[in-house]
């Protein structure tokens, strides 16, 4: 492993298409983690953006963060972030997630223990809404008893054993349920209980109910077959259709 200061160095990918909004808090968050005035030196972080024309890249840029120009598509971009990436450990982020104070030394820590070859954290959806406090309660005993963070949890693994497994499938959709599956079959996912912070707009955006509707609809279409060109043709109508 490449060394500094004797820790392994994190380098964080985040994939972005038009996030002006949130791409500049998501830099400060993750390059300080320790909640110190100085960058830390142990963390690397790679914008791959997918042809933003809103400023993200000017921001980004303005920052001194490195930037990456990749096609369209979350798991093409996270794989073109991890071939860029000088880091042991990768650390796949989306922009509207924010990291604990600390995160680095959990991720090292976690990844420390035996058997351990990914891990995620416990999420926390940004709104005050009650029906909101039952997703969370959901995704984090999914994550826990079954192995299953999604990338909204942000994944993190070695670039070694991202590397042996060949990276993100190149899906339009379910490639983070595609890299747990072949994570769990080398080893175990470590969830880390403090939690990560996400936006709520996707849940508020279509409402709760029928936001969480959708994603087990998509999640069962999958899983009997259905084409994920096809799924994502779905999905992205009724995420974004007017009601």
């Amino acid at each position: 492993m490449n060394q500094n200061i004797g820790s392994p160095r994190i380098s964080i990918i985040i994939p972005t298409l038009n996030e002006a909004g949130n791409i500049k808090e998501a830099i400060a968050t993750v390059r300080y983690a320790n909640a110190t005035t100085q960058p830390s030196k142990d963390i690397e972080v790679i914008i791959v953006d997918a042809g933003s024309e809103d400023g993200t890249v000017k921001i980004a840029q303005s920052l001194g963060i490195k930037v990456i120009s990749s096609s369209p598509g979350r798991a093409v971009q996270m794989n073109a972030g991890a071939v860029a990436a000088n880091g042991d450990i990768l650390l796949f982020l989306h922009a509207d997630t924010r990291l604990p104070t600390g995160f680095d030394d959990m991720i090292r820590t976690a990844l420390q223990q035996p058997g351990i070859v990914a891990g995620a954290f416990n999420l926390r959806i940004d709104a005050s809404l009650l029906s909101l406090r039952w997703v969370e309660w959901g995704v984090n005993v999914r994550s826990h008893f079954c192995q299953m963070p999604y990338g909204d949890q942000a994944i993190f693994l070695t670039k070694e054993v991202f590397q042996q497994i060949g990276g993100f499938l190149e899906l339009p959709i379910m490639e983070d349920f595609e890299l747990m599956r072949s994570l769990k079959r080398i080893g175990r996912i470590v969830i880390i209980p403090t939690p990560i912070v996400t936006s709520a707009r996707r849940w508020l955006q279509k409402g709760v109910f029928k936001t969480t509707l959708l994603n087990q609809i998509v999640i069962i279409a999958y899983l009997v077959g259905i084409s994920p060109k096809r799924i994502c043709r779905w999905y992205r109508r009724e995420k974004f259709k007017r009601v």
